[in-house]
């Protein structure tokens, strides 16, 4: 059972690469698509919906080439199915030891559960909305493109974490004997624990935002610093094992990854608007960035 997973792993983890080489660097290899926002979409011009009505054909596209990405991955990639299938391997031979680490209190689960709300739905696409709307208000492309990308990452994690739980099945570490065994979950097929939703998502948004502000390092690390909590509360709250979080984080990275470089519009790096050129001067402890 626990080789099925690694097969999963194995399949999934990277999202959907093609053999051409993008020129906007994202860790994997990806054949430029047609870009989320569009240039007729701009401010100055028309199309605010626009991008919502192409995403449906964006995500079908999305989930063709992720569930046939075994057949065109680009061998510079394998290195990724080496590096993450064992990392997730060693961490499923370890996890019920791992897990009792903790110090397991209920006050440590009470925290956990309630910093989990950070990775949730309904913080995540508020998130993504604001991101879009506010770049709408003040005609700043970069962070409206941010907005639909998140959106599109965050339809795309969610489809992928719910087949992967719903053939996996994994019990979490309160249900049963606490061991994490697979095909023995509680509360159904898509509540099963692998890979974690909230670290999936979470991750995915995280990487969305680390490329689109590649250039400002703070928003790097605000954005995976959030991510981290998630999955940090997540293991305090006891409700996935390491390597759930793990797994989830790194597919739902490369899902953002391979987005980012899918759907970015490369126009948009030569009009830099005001609030990137703003990020770009953050005075943080009396030095200029």
């Amino acid at each position: 059972m626990k080789t099925l997973t690694l097969v999963f792993l194995c399949f999934f983890v990277q999202a959907a690469f093609a053999q051409t080489p993008s020129d906007n660097s994202t860790a994997i290899k990806v054949k430029p698509g047609a870009e989320a926002i569009k240039d007729k979409d701009l401010w100055e011009k028309t199309g605010y919906l626009h991008p919502f009505v192409r995403m449906p054909k964006y995500v079908l596209q999305d989930q063709k080439a992720i569930w046939t990405s075994p057949f065109h991955t680009a061998k510079s990639d394998a290195k990724w199915w080496v590096i993450f299938g064992a990392a997730t391997g060693a961490l499923i031979a370890t996890d019920k030891y791992a897990e009792r680490q903790l110090p397991n209190t209920p006050d440590q689960v009470r925290l956990g559960n309630y910093t989990s709300n950070l990775g949730t739905g309904y913080t995540l696409i508020p998130i993504s909305a604001a991101c879009y709307l506010l770049g709408t208000a003040t005609h700043n492309e970069r962070f409206r493109e941010t907005g639909i990308l998140s959106f599109e990452t965050l339809i795309d994690t969610t489809l992928l974490e719910v087949i992967i739980k719903s053939a996996t099945d994994r019990a979490r570490p309160l249900e049963g004997n606490g061991n994490g065994d697979f095909y023995a979950g509680a509360h159904g097929l898509i509540n099963s624990g692998f890979p974690s939703g909230h670290a999936i998502d979470t991750f995915g948004i995280a990487s969305v935002f680390a490329h689109e502000y590649s250039h400002v390092w703070w928003v790097k690390l605000l954005a995976y610093t959030y991510a981290g909590t998630v999955v940090g509360a997540r293991l305090a709250a006891r409700k996935h094992f390491p390597s759930d979080v793990v797994a989830g984080g790194a597919m739902g990275w490369f899902l953002g990854d391979y987005v980012y470089a899918k759907r970015h519009n490369p126009e948009l790096d030569k009009k830099d608007g005001a609030m990137q050129k703003v990020l770009a001067h953050v005075r943080i402890g009396g030095m200029e960035y």
